[in-house]
């Protein structure tokens, strides 16, 4: 039987790797080596950031949650602990949208809220 070479594959490989590193700067777009480590290390980091940008846009919904609810007399952790007593189940993504946008809505929840812890 005749011995299949692995010409064809490794071009194939070569280019799908040479293509995701496409736009790099100096070699790492251009030599298999270096463009296989960086797409490789950008592969890592893109893995970190969608852990990252989760726990950023969470931060930023509670800074957000916590100044609307000192402009209505009360702390970030009195008024998530007040809406659960009230048993309000607003994620903080909803809350802090009702904050930026909708203050009239939130000064209600915040009232609700003392009122639950009353």
């Amino acid at each position: 039987m005749a011995r299949i070479k692995g010409a064809m594959m490794t071009r194939k490989r070569r280019k799908k790797v040479l293509k995701l590193a496409k736009g790099y700067f100096g070699a790492k777009s251009k030599l298999f080596r270096t463009a296989k480590e960086a797409v490789m290390k950008s592969g890592q980091y893109a893995y970190i950031g969608r852990k990252q940008r989760k726990r950023d846009f969470r931060r930023l919904w509670i800074t957000r949650i916590s100044a609307a609810a000192k402009i209505n007399g009360m702390n970030y952790s009195t008024f998530m602990n007040g809406l659960k007593k009230a048993n309000i189940a607003l994620n903080r993504k909803m809350l802090a949208e009702l904050a930026v946008s909708d203050a009239a809505a939130f000064a209600g929840l915040a009232e609700k809220a003392k009122a639950a812890l009353k």
